[in-house]
């Protein structure tokens, strides 16, 4: 079809978008789902804070890491790129495979399944309401994305700052109303592994930023913006996400945190009654549509590297020039995903098994990113010009020690989930024999 085969991605995102990409991206399912989780492993208030704070430290680590590897090398293939330059084709693969067949899907189907649940609070449709909401909300954003970048994005930007407004509600409620002292936490025992589960959840509920590297090679001069766009994100993702947790420990005390499987909604509740529930589902909803769709927007890129560099997948490596979007690689991310949904909505599997399905065999993908800075610095000819991370070379050291923390806390605590993730990951080793002068 003319004008679909030779097409590239265009310089058309500006720090401001990847910024709120990376916002809509991160401010999402977390922070709804995770901190009753964490408190559960937290000895107390106090403590509970600082792994909250340990957390954004470790983004922020990452996020600057990041920044220089987007910066230096400017590619819509992302962390594919990082890998495929920094190992060789066969780790990038092998990274594609995983990209697509494990963590991307697995992302885009727990994103839609949050937003299914919630959704069927606001409007309920039966038992099987979650699953039609969850495919409903994939096949939706798919389209919108497959029409172009530019409704994508700007779709991106409104559904955000209504998110953000929202959250600010919410915080301003928990602090403005006359509620009830909550009791003082119940003190745990703390012990490392407990410890690096919670992290597990924080990292979780921060996670998402790292999928601004897919957006490298669209964004306006890439060398000097990744770090601001990047950076920018992520401190307002830790700081509005350290505000909420705030507000629930000021309403509900670390004990009722606990207690909550929807902390949001119960916090809520508290301050206006039943209705509280209804208005934060409706938060909830709008912020997982944003997480949901910037990891469409973001996933797509893997798909189109993956077919860009291998002949026999070059038709999901094209670009159609109208609308500046890569189409069949969203055809192809979409199906999958949906696929998942079905799955899950099937078996009830639900969110925390697509979480327990992706995240060993995501930070072990981080890991190795972390370790290419280093790879890559030993290569410089020393007249390079990009953003560079400072305090190297113990920043990287930081982030990849903390990247095999939570490795090794989602391979021994997250269950079968983990284990059937890894097994899909496997099932992709061939990719590792494969001639690479086929690539």
């Amino acid at each position: 079809m003319p004008g679909t085969v030779r097409a590239a991605p265009r310089a058309g995102l500006t720090p401001t978008d990847v910024t709120i990409m990376v916002v809509g991206i991160v401010l999402g399912i977390g922070i709804f789902k995770t901190p009753s989780l964490v408190a559960q492993y937290s000895s107390d208030e106090t403590v509970f804070v600082l792994l909250w704070l340990l957390g954004g430290l470790i983004t922020v680590i990452g996020s600057v890491c990041y920044a220089e590897l987007g910066s230096a090398r400017p590619d819509s293939g992302g962390e594919y790129a990082f890998l495929r330059e920094a190992y060789g084709p066969r780790v990038a693969l092998l990274f594609a495979w995983a990209r697509c067949a494990v963590i991307q899907p697995g992302a885009i189907a727990g994103a839609a399944f949050v937003t299914g649940d919630y959704a069927n609070v606001v409007w309920p449709l039966g038992t099987y309401g979650p699953g039609l909401y969850a495919l409903a909300s994939v096949t939706v954003f798919t389209l919108v994305n497959y029409v172009g970048t530019t409704p994508g994005k700007l779709t991106q930007k409104v559904v955000e700052v209504i998110t953000v407004l929202s959250m600010l509600g919410i915080f301003i409620a928990a602090f403005v109303a006359t509620v009830p002292a909550p009791h003082e936490g119940t003190p745990h025992d703390l012990s490392l592994g407990s410890t690096g589960l919670a992290m597990m959840f924080i990292l979780l509920t921060y996670g998402g930023w790292n999928e601004a590297a897919y957006l490298s090679g669209e964004l306006e001069d890439a060398r000097r913006t990744m770090a601001r766009a990047l950076v920018m994100g992520v401190v307002v993702v830790i700081g509005v996400s350290l505000a909420i947790n705030s507000a629930y420990l000021h309403v509900l005390g670390l004990d009722g945190i606990r207690d909550s499987n929807a902390v949001g909604s119960a916090m809520m509740r508290v301050i206006v009654g039943d209705t509280g529930a209804t208005i934060t589902g409706v938060v909830v909803v709008l912020s997982t549509l944003t997480t949901l769709n910037g990891l469409i927007i973001t996933g797509s890129r893997s798909y189109y590297a993956l077919g860009r560099d291998v002949a026999a997948l070059r038709s999901i490596g094209t670009w159609k020039e109208h609308g500046s979007t890569p189409a069949n690689a969203l055809v192809l991310q979409g199906a999958v995903s949906a696929a998942l949904v079905v799955f899950g909505a099937a078996t009830r599997v639900g969110f925390q098994s697509m979480v327990a399905y992706t995240s060993p065999v995501f930070w072990f993908f981080m890991l190795l990113v972390s370790l290419s800075v280093y790879i890559f610095r030993r290569r410089e000819t020393g007249g390079e010009s990009h953003y560079r991370v400072p305090l190297y070379p113990v920043t990287p050291a930081l982030f990849a020690l903390s990247c095999l923390w939570v490795l090794w806390s989602s391979l021994f605590y997250a269950g079968w989930g983990a284990i059937i993730g890894v097994a899909v990951l496997l099932v992709g080793t061939p990719l590792l024999f494969l001639d690479p002068a086929r690539v």
